[in-house]
């Protein structure tokens, strides 16, 4: 019985370090990358309407009238094409009525991106 009371105190002090998950794909050849992926990081946002642009990625999303582009979190992944997510780190907490929401813009340069790249944007859409 003791025995068993061991194994279960050493599993419950063991979770908090596997909470991590990582991802390796082994077809990718020389283009490998590991993604660990952060339990406390926010979802990817719901997006309205999303286009690159004039040089530029724009992304229409829901607002309540305070929604500004440094309130999300760009995640730039160097893939072909390259992969971008949106993650809405500030919550709008303003009280508008805005039913056509904000639109944002991220030049190619923001984004640390060379003028023309191609790309997708991974966010699920509305």
């Amino acid at each position: 019985m003791r025995g068993v009371v061991k194994g279960l105190a050493a599993a419950l002090l063991a979770a908090p370090l596997l909470g991590a998950c990582v991802i390796y794909d082994s077809t990718a050849g020389e283009n490998v990358s590991v993604n660990v992926t952060r339990n406390d990081a926010p979802p990817a946002e719901a997006i309205r309407e999303a286009r690159l642009a004039d040089g530029a990625l724009v992304v229409r999303v829901d607002s309540n009238g305070c929604t500004q582009a440094s309130d999300f979190e760009v995640a730039v992944a160097d893939n072909n094409p390259v992969e971008i997510t949106l993650r809405r780190t500030k919550q709008d907490l303003c009280k508008a009525l805005v039913p056509d929401g904000a639109e944002l813009r991220w030049t190619y340069a923001d984004l640390g991106l060379e003028a023309g790249a191609p790309a997708r944007i991974l966010n699920p859409l509305k």
